[in-house]
């Protein structure tokens, strides 16, 4: 649309002005938009201790994590970290075999399928992390079977047995020694999962 004439072109842009004002103004007051309020006695000036300061108050960068924080998923949810202890015990555990699934933030690792001799069936070892803490309900392992005959067929069976007991205890006891090791290395360690304040 183009204005021709003098007088309109008076009339319209104070509209187009007004019109630019109130957006900006609507835009502003928008809380996202607002810069939080920080106050600098409480931030440390040496880069070393920001970064320490972050990893103890679990800050980090994620594509999502913005959108978690907004949906309301930061309840319940755990981001596993290598300096989590019950997580290096398991891997520490696990790396005699090969890895098939290894997420940090779901909280699971699963081994894929192996044997040690030929003639045995082939187990599946899944390693799910309920809690950030070395407790015993924290984690629950689950170990499937396959059993396959002549043919090649094979049927997979959840094995019900002590090994996964086993599994759970050497790696919950891994788990208090790198913490206690940890311990000893750094008089200020904040074990995961707890924020010092």
């Amino acid at each position: 649309m183009k204005i021709m004439n003098f007088k309109d072109k008076i009339l319209y842009y104070p509209l187009f002005i007004l019109f630019l004002l109130c957006i900006t103004s609507f835009l502003v007051s928008c809380g996202p938009l607002k810069p939080k309020k920080v106050d600098l006695r409480k931030i440390p000036g040496n880069a070393k201790e920001k970064r320490l300061k972050n990893i103890r108050e679990g800050k980090g960068f994620t594509a999502m994590g913005a959108v978690k924080g907004r949906l309301g998923g930061g309840t319940g949810t755990f981001d596993f970290a290598t300096s989590n202890e019950m997580w290096r015990a398991t891997l520490n555990l696990l790396d005699f075999t090969p890895l098939d699934n290894v997420d940090y933030s779901g909280g699971i690792i699963v081994t894929d399928w192996f044997k040690e001799k030929d003639n045995q069936d082939a187990i599946k070892i899944t390693v799910r992390f309920l809690s950030n803490e070395i407790r015993a309900d924290g984690i629950k392992v689950i170990i499937h079977k396959k059993i396959c005959n002549e043919v090649g067929n094979c049927k997979i069976i959840v094995v019900k047995s002590t090994l996964g007991q086993e599994i759970k205890l050497a790696i919950l006891r891994n788990a208090a020694i790198l913490k206690e090791n940890e311990r000893e290395k750094n008089p200020d360690y904040v074990p995961s999962g707890k924020v010092n304040n």
